[in-house]
C-alpha cells in the first residue's frame, strides 16, 4: 500500500510538472502524459455541497463561499500527503515562490485569480487554477473542482451560460481516464440530479462514477436516503457514500474541519437509519475510497502510461536531435558546428540537383523545352527573306559583284544569322541561374540545423547566391563563345558541299539527253530572285545545322560550367572567408535564434520530467509488484 500511495503521489508530482511545462493537453503533436493520467472530477449542481465535500477531503478551510455560482474556473487540486507533525501548506502553480500556511490567504488568493480573468462578474473561464496542498492529514488526490451545474442564467450573466458551464464540465469528464464524484444533496430527488444526469451520458455503465450524497442532516424528519446509499434507487457500480456538512452556524462559530468530522462521525454511528452504514460513510472513508480506487486505476494503467512516456521520450530525442544541442563556447568547436551545419545544407542541396528531393528536374526542363522553344522563335524567315539576302550580298560585293558565289555574302549571312543564338543560350543560362537559386532558398529552410542560426542562414545564403553569380557569369561567356565559335568560321565542308544554282531548262529536243552542249543552255541569272532564294536556302541549312548542335552544347555548358560548380564548390569561398575570421568571431554566427533556444530548453525540461517519470514509475511498480 505504502508503495501505491508513493505511486499516487509520483502522478501528482507528474501532473503538476506537466501542467508548469504546459503539456497538459492536445496542443503539440507529442502525445501528453496528462491525457493518460486519471483525474477525478467533482460535479455537481450550484449549492449541492461541493465545496464542503472538498473541505472535509482536505480537512481545512480554504475555498470561497457565497451565494449563486462561486466556482467561476476550475480548480486543480492536488493533495500531497507529509510526515505527521509537518505543516501544512498550499503553493498555486501562478505563484510558484510563494508557500501559503494561511489558507484564509488561499481562499482569497482563489477569488483574486479568478476575478483576474472573469472580472468582478457572475462570468466563467475555462482555464483552471492549479493549487497544490501538502498536509499530513490528506491522502495523495488529484481532485477538479468544476463549476456547478446550473438550469437558469441570472442577472449579470450571458444567456448562454447554462451551456457554456455544461460544456465546460464535459470537457472534463467526457475522458475515459476521468473519475467522477458526483454530488448530490439529500433533499433533492436522485432523479433530478444534474450530477448524476450528466454522469449518466458520459459513463452509461457507471464504472467511472462515485455518488456522494450530501446534507443527510438536512432531510425532513421521517425520510432518509437509504434508497440511494443501499443502490436501489440508482445503482452504480462504485458504492455510494453520504456526507454531512458543517452547518452554516458551524462555519460561523469557525468549527475547525477535525471536530466537523469528529461530529460526522458521531452522526453516522449513533444515526437509527445510518448506523449499519457508518463504517461506509463520510468525508475519511470518502477519501480513502477514491484513494484506494486511483490506485488501481494507476497500477491497471501503468503499462499504458510507461508506454507513453517511451513514445514521448523518442519524440523528444528526435526532435532535440533536429534542433540540435546546445553551442559550445570553445572556438574549435564553434568552427566545427559552423562547418558541420554548411556540410548539412550542401547535402540537402546536392539532393535537390541528384533527385533525392524536388527541384533539380526543372534544369533539365529548360534544355528539353525552353530552350528548343526559344531557338524555334527565332526570326530567321524575316532574316532570311529575299530582300534581305539580297541587300546583305550586295553589300558584301562591294563595287565587284561575285562571278560565280557569293562567298562573302554566305559568310555574311552566316555570321550575322547565328548571332540569333545568343539570346536563347543567355536564356538558358539565366533559367539554370534561377533554378539554382530557387534550389538555395529551398534547401536552406530544409536545413534543420540551421534554422537555429538566423545569422548564418543569411551568411550562408549570400556567399551561395554570390558564388552562383559567378558560376552564371562563366556560363554565360562559356555559352556566347560556343555561338561565336560557330559564327566566326562556318565549316569548309558546307563550301564545298553547297548546292549550285540548277541548270538551264534543255533545248535540244532530244529526250534523255544526259550531256547538253554548252550552247544549248540558258544562261542563269544570278541576280534574280531564284538565285537568292538558293542562297538562303543553303544559309537555312546550315543555320539548322549548327542550332541542332547548340541544342547539345549549350546544356554541357550550362552543366559543366553552372550545375557541375554548385555541387563541387558552391561554398568554397564561404570556407575561405571562415578560415580568415578571429575565433570571437564565429559565436557571432551562431547567435541562435531565442525562439529555437526558447523551444529546446523545453525540450529538455520535458525530456527531464519524462525521464524521470519513467524512472520514478519503474521504481514504484516493482515495489509494488513484490
Amino acid at each position: 500500500m505504502a508503495a501505491m500511495e508513493g505511486l499516487i503521489g509520483l502522478m501528482n508530482r507528474i501532473q503538476r510538472a506537466c501542467t508548469a511545462l504546459g503539456d497538459h493537453g492536445g496542443g503539440g503533436d507529442l502525445p501528453t502524459l496528462w491525457e493518460s493520467l486519471p483525474t477525478i472530477a467533482v460535479v455537481g449542481g450550484q449549492s449541492s455541497g461541493k465545496s464542503s465535500v472538498l473541505e472535509s477531503i482536505v480537512g481545512t478551510d480554504f475555498l470561497p463561499r457565497g451565494s449563486g455560482i462561486v466556482t467561476r474556473r476550475p480548480l486543480v487540486l492536488q493533495l500531497h500527503q507529509t510526515d505527521d507533525g509537518s505543516q501544512e501548506y498550499a503553493e498555486f502553480l501562478h505563484l510558484p515562490k510563494r508557500r501559503f500556511t494561511d489558507f484564509a490567504l488561499v481562499r482569497q488568493e482563489i477569488a483574486d485569480e479568478t476575478d483576474r480573468l472573469t472580472g468582478k462578474t457572475k462570468q466563467i473561464s475555462p482555464v483552471p487554477i492549479h493549487l497544490s496542498i501538502y498536509s499530513p492529514k490528506v491522502v495523495n488526490l488529484t481532485l477538479i473542482d468544476l463549476p456547478g451545474l446550473t438550469k437558469v442564467a441570472v442577472e449579470g450573466q450571458s444567456e448562454s451560460i447554462v451551456q457554456d458551464i455544461e460544456n465546460m464540465v464535459r470537457s472534463y469528464v467526457d475522458k475515459p481516464n476521468c473519475i467522477i464524484l458526483a454530488i448530490s444533496p439529500a433533499n433533492q430527488d436522485i432523479a433530478t440530479s444534474d450530477a448524476i444526469k450528466l454522469a449518466k451520458e458520459v459513463d452509461p455503465t457507471g464504472e467511472r462514477t462515485f455518488g456522494v450524497v450530501t446534507k443527510l442532516d438536512l432531510m425532513d424528519k421521517g425520510t432518509n436516503a437509504l434508497d440511494v446509499l443501499e443502490g436501489r434507487a440508482y445503482r452504480l457500480q462504485n458504492p455510494w457514500v453520504g456526507i454531512v456538512n458543517r452547518s452554516q452556524a458551524d462555519i460561523n462559530r469557525r468549527v475547525d474541519m477535525m471536530s466537523a468530522r469528529e461530529k460526522e462521525r458521531e452522526y453516522f454511528e449513533s444515526s437509527p437509519d445510518y448506523a449499519h452504514l457508518a463504517s461506509r460513510m463520510g468525508s475519511e472513508y470518502l477519501a480513502k475510497l477514491l484513494s484506494q480506487h486511483l490506485e488501481s486505476v494507476i497500477k491497471a494503467r501503468i503499462p499504458s502510461i510507461t508506454a507513453v512516456i517511451n513514445k514521448t521520450i523518442d519524440e523528444l530525442e528526435s526532435e532535440l536531435d533536429t534542433i540540435g544541442r546546445a553551442v559550445a563556447a570553445d572556438p574549435g568547436a564553434q568552427l566545427y558546428t559552423i562547418l558541420d551545419l554548411c556540410r548539412a545544407f550542401d547535402r540537402v542541396f546536392k539532393e535537390h540537383l541528384d533527385g533525392g528531393r524536388p527541384g533539380g528536374d526543372r534544369i533539365y526542363g529548360v534544355f528539353d523545352h525552353k530552350l528548343p522553344a526559344a531557338i524555334k522563335k527565332l526570326p530567321f524567315d524575316r532574316y532570311l527573306s529575299v530582300q534581305n539576302v539580297k541587300k546583305v550580298v550586295s553589300e558584301a560585293d562591294g563595287y565587284q559583284p561575285h562571278l560565280i558565289a557569293p562567298e562573302q555574302g554566305y559568310r555574311r549571312l552566316i555570321g550575322t544569322g547565328l548571332t540569333y543564338f545568343r539570346g536563347p543560350a543567355e536564356a538558358t543560362v539565366d533559367a539554370v541561374h534561377a533554378v539554382l537559386k530557387e534550389l538555395v532558398r529551398k534547401s536552406i529552410g530544409e536545413t534543420e540545423q540551421l534554422r537555429r542560426f538566423p545569422t548564418l542562414q543569411a551568411a550562408v545564403a549570400t556567399a551561395a547566391n554570390e558564388a552562383l553569380e559567378r558560376f552564371r557569369e562563366d556560363g554565360r561567356s562559356t555559352a556566347l563563345r560556343l555561338v561565336e565559335m560557330e559564327a566566326t568560321y562556318p565549316t569548309a565542308d558546307f563550301f564545298r558541299n553547297r548546292p549550285h544554282d540548277p541548270p538551264a531548262a534543255d533545248t535540244s529536243g532530244k529526250a534523255g539527253a544526259k550531256n547538253p552542249p554548252a550552247e544549248s543552255q540558258v544562261p542563269v541569272d544570278r541576280y534574280g530572285d531564284g538565285h537568292y532564294r538558293t542562297i538562303a536556302t543553303n544559309v537555312s541549312q546550315y543555320i539548322r545545322m549548327v542550332g541542332d548542335e547548340l541544342l547539345k552544347t549549350i546544356p554541357k555548358a550550362a552543366v559543366h560550367c553552372q550545375v557541375r560548380e554548385a555541387k563541387r564548390s558552391l561554398l568554397n569561398h564561404f570556407y575561405v572567408q571562415i578560415g580568415k575570421k578571429e575565433a570571437g568571431e564565429f559565436g557571432q554566427l551562431l547567435d541562435e535564434d531565442p525562439a529555437m533556444m526558447e523551444r529546446r530548453q523545453q525540450c529538455w525540461k520535458r525530456l527531464e520530467l519524462y525521464k524521470s517519470a519513467r524512472d520514478e514509475i519503474d521504481s514504484v511498480a516493482w515495489s509494488s509488484s513484490r
